[in-house]
Parts: C-alpha cells; structure tokens; sequence
C-alpha cells in the first residue's frame, strides 16, 4: 500500500480504534467478568466475544472507506512543493514521455533468450521458456551469487514467502538458514545504484525494462535446476546480464521498435496535452535520455506530432546516464554546444550536467526533472544538484485500482483490526487464552498472504511486505518529491499548484491529523468524477 492510500485505511482505522478504546479501560489489561462467585472466567468465551465485537465495529467502517477511494490520476507528495516555482522542466523519454505495449518486454525477453543460445552457447533447451509477464515486479533484490530472487523491506528485512530460486519458491526454513535469519547486512546490500558490485553480492531492478531480465534470469535457473545441471550463479547473471545490453546496445529493440511503431508503443498519456500546457505558460523544457537520435525522434514524431522539438529548448540523447549527472570532466566541443541552439544532435560523451549547468544556468529548485529510473533519473539530481523530481511509477494506477476495491479494503481494514486486537489480548497468558490467540495469529497469516495475491502472486505490491514499506518505496520516497502513474495526471493541476505531503502520524503520535485526506487537488475519486 502506498503511503497515501494508507492514509484513507488509516483514517478509518483511526475511528475504528476509539471505538475499541472506548469499550475498554484506560489502563490495565481487561478482565473477563467471572460467571459466579469463585468460578474461574470463562477466557475462550470472553475472547471471542472481543473478536465478534471487533469483527461488527470494522464492517460497519468499510462502508465510509468505500467513500473516501483514492483517484488513481492524482499526484502524491512526498515533500512540500510548488509549482509555481518551477520554471524549467525536464523530462526522460523511455517510460515518462512514451510508454509501451506488453509487447515489448517479450521482445526483449526472446532477444536476449536468443542471445544466450547463440553467443553464450546455452543449451538451445531454453527456447521453450516464453515471458511472464505477470511473474515479477520491479524493485526486487536477486542474491548474485545464491541465484535467488527475492523482496526485501525498507529495514533490509526479506520478505518470507518471496524468495526464490528459478520458478520456484524457497521454503521459509531454507531462507532464515541460507541468511542466519531473515535480514541482510548493509555490505551484502546493491550500492548506491542498486548495482551488485564492490563485494555487494545483491543487485536491486529498480527499471521498467528490468523486468524480462528478471524473468530471464529465474527461467534459466529453473531449467538448469529440473536438469541437474551444476553451474556458477555468478557466471549465469553475468550472461544474462550481457545479453540483456546487447538487446540495447546492438540496436535490436530499437530497430524493432522503429519497424512497427502501432505495435510497441502503446499510448501517449496524453503527452502532447502536458507540453503544450507547460509551453503555453511560458515554462522551459529539455528532454535528456540514454536512448539513440532516429529512435526519440520517430517516437515523438509519432506521440507528439512532426514538430516536437519545437517544444522543447535543450534536447540530449545518448547521455549515459547516471554518469551524466556525476562526471565533472570540461568539455570543450563544439557539437555539445549547438545543442543550446534547439538543435537535435546525436550525442555520445561530449558533454556531461557540469557543462549543461554553465551553458544554461539551470539550478536548484526552479528546475523539475520526471524519470521513472528512482537511482538513474533522480538520485543523483535531488541529492547533489537540488533539482525537484517526480517519479513517474506506472503500476501506480493497477495498484490502486485493485486498493479501491471492496474485497480489499475489508480484507486490510480486518488486517488491522486483528493485528490490534492481538496486541491488546496478549496479556492474557493462561493455556486457553493462548489457543485462542494462535488461532488468531493463523487467520492473521493467512489474510497477510491473501493480501498479497491481490497484486502480485509471488511478490505482491510494489510499495509494501507485509507491514512495512519495500525498500523500493523507501527510494521512493528519498529520492523524489512527487510520484504519479503518468506524466498526464498533471492535467489535474493548475501550473501553480503546491502538493502538500499528508501529515500521517508517527508510531508514538495520536492519528487525529489523519481523519481524512485532503480534498483539494483531486486526491479522492468521487471528487475527480464529479468534476
């Protein structure tokens, strides 16, 4: 669940604990009434009683919190900012101003399989794996060198349940004794760009485009697993790795793509709407990206119109980021130059941010910078130069729409409900009482693992484990001040808008802030409707 959808759950869940505080004391753990003078209470009785009690208060919520549904177009904040501060905005191309078909990544996922047979001399066996596109999920971690693939919390905690190696999942007893528990130190974790590299033996996807290599990875894991074939794990991701660049590098995707535009790029998101928003304005904007020349301008030409460029000021391609963003090498060349001329030029290590900051003088807030890389895009531009950054996070608008449901909402709100009231009932430590609480503890298993398969069957959501936030949200919400599904939920918003982070409730702090979320700016589905 991401952080602002949790503020509608929390808001309910708000309610719902004044009303079982209200029906307990103040201090000191309840005591079940006893049936007679000197009998013993009845605790199994009394526990139940409690849990029906709490089962009729969190139904009669669910109501209300089918009320206040979160729009899957509105803009999340993360940190407090305005728009009318921001005079410059700039843009990645893959995944922010272009998106693509399911079409895609099965392309990229037979490319690279291909590959592997072909220059790596991989059994030709492998052929019979096809992509999934529903298998994995961005943001996860894989073990280099145990060749399993997992999902790890903000805390470094893994997930139980989510860890696996090839096709298939690793019994929880396998992990705790792989792990010597169920947390990863801090040097076995990727670095800083979610790289495995320096002695970190885990690699973080944190790309779009990551997510057939991922499935690469397990299927040929899983082939040479069923086939007892012995093999190095640190030699298998390399490999695959390689093959996955070369899909970029050798201009295979690029070339595919170019041949049938209708089929690989999916939609626009409204891409021509936001920019001729923004330039109607007066805003300036530039567009560096790591893709080739011919292949953003048949893209753009296709989304936008013939004459995108004359929307935008600067234009960069090839730009190799993240180094883009750290090399402070001068540059003295001519044809990094003309790009300050709106003209569009094919660009490979002539130039670098340093040089774009002394040529154009755009610095710190005013300028806000969208990607959907969370280290390759914003990282660096939040944390060393004081850009603005919006993330933009496709499976945003899949995940909440399955959040907006009914069946998950009671599901959640009954979550936490029985999460408290394990916590509250726990003083109670004859044998009976403690049956009781077992039970309780296996339908709370249970619904944390249904929770789950509303999202993903094997990782579940992209923003959250079982109770904490993933360390995919954790980079989230470090490295980028807003986040939405896509660039055209900026329609929503007037060009001077401020988003304004909820005020959600720290663990020792009351939740009265967080009755409700805010209802200017759309958050909130029935109101965008009624618009």
């Amino acid at each position: 669940m991401t952080m602002a959808a949790a503020a509608v759950v929390r808001g309910a869940g708000a309610r719902r604990r004044r009303q079982l505080l209200a029906r307990r004391p103040r201090a000191g753990p309840t005591r079940p009434l006893c049936t007679a003078p000197g009998t013993a209470p009845d605790m199994k009785g009394y526990l139940w009683e409690r849990y029906r009690e709490a089962k009729r208060s969190t139904d009669e919520l669910v109501p209300s919190i089918m009320s206040n549904l979160l729009n899957p177009d509105a803009i999340f904040s993360n940190n407090e900012m305005s728009l009318s501060d921001i005079e410059i905005y700039g843009f990645d191309y893959d995944y922010t101003l272009v998106f693509y078909s399911k079409h895609l990544h099965t392309l990229i996922f037979n490319a690279a399989r291909d590959l592997l047979i072909n220059e790596h001399r991989y059994p030709a066996e492998i052929r019979k794996y096809e992509y999934d596109p529903n298998f994995a999920i961005r943001g996860l971690h894989y073990d280099v060198q145990r060749a399993v693939l997992m999902k790890i919390d903000a805390f470094h905690y893994i997930q139980l349940g989510t860890v696996y190696r090839g096709l298939s999942v690793v019994p929880d007893e396998e992990v705790i004794e792989m792990y010597e528990g169920s947390h990863v130190p801090l040097e076995q974790m990727s670095d800083f760009y979610g790289k495995s590299s320096h002695g970190n033996t885990m690699k973080q996807f944190m790309d779009i485009f990551s997510l057939p290599e991922m499935t690469l990875l397990s299927c040929v894991n899983e082939y040479f697993l069923k086939n007892n074939i012995d093999y190095e794990p640190v030699h298998l991701y390399k490999d695959v790795k390689d093959s996955i660049r070369d899909v970029h590098i050798k201009g295979i995707m690029y070339r595919a793509i170019e041949a049938d535009i209708e089929k690989y790029i999916c939609y626009a998101e409204q891409t021509r709407a936001v920019l001729a928003k923004l330039a109607d304005h007066g805003k300036k904007m530039f567009l560096i990206t790591n893709s080739p020349s011919s292949f953003v301008d048949k893209g753009m030409s296709y989304i936008v119109g013939k004459d995108w460029r004359d929307l935008f000021d600067v234009v960069i391609v090839q730009a190799e980021k993240p180094n883009f963003f750290n090399d402070k090498r001068s540059y003295k060349n001519k044809q990094f130059l003309k790009v300050f001329k709106k003209y569009f030029v094919l660009w490979v290590r002539q130039g670098n941010l340093y040089e774009f900051l002394k040529l154009t003088g755009w610095r710190g807030s005013r300028v806000l910078y969208f990607g959907d890389h969370i280290y390759s895009d914003l990282a660096d531009l939040t944390l060393k130069h004081g850009w603005r950054t919006g993330a933009i996070i496709p499976e945003l608008r899949s995940e909440l729409r399955i959040m907006n449901t009914e069946q998950y909402i009671q599901t959640v709100a009954w979550l936490q409900t029985l999460t408290g009231l394990l916590e509250q009932m726990q003083v109670h430590r004859d044998a009976e009482s403690q049956l009781v609480l077992q039970e309780w503890k296996r339908e709370r298993k249970e619904m944390r693992e249904m929770t789950k398969s509303f999202f993903n069957a094997q990782f579940g959501s992209l923003f959250r484990t079982d109770q904490n936030p993933t360390y995919f949200l954790r980079r989230l919400s470090r490295f980028a001040d807003i986040y939405m599904a896509s660039l055209s939920c900026l329609l929503n918003y007037d060009v001077s808008h401020t988003f304004y982070p909820r005020r959600t409730p720290l663990q020792h702090e009351l939740p009265a802030w967080s009755e409700r979320p805010p209802t200017f700016g759309a958050p909130l589905l029935q109101e965008a409707q009624a618009k």
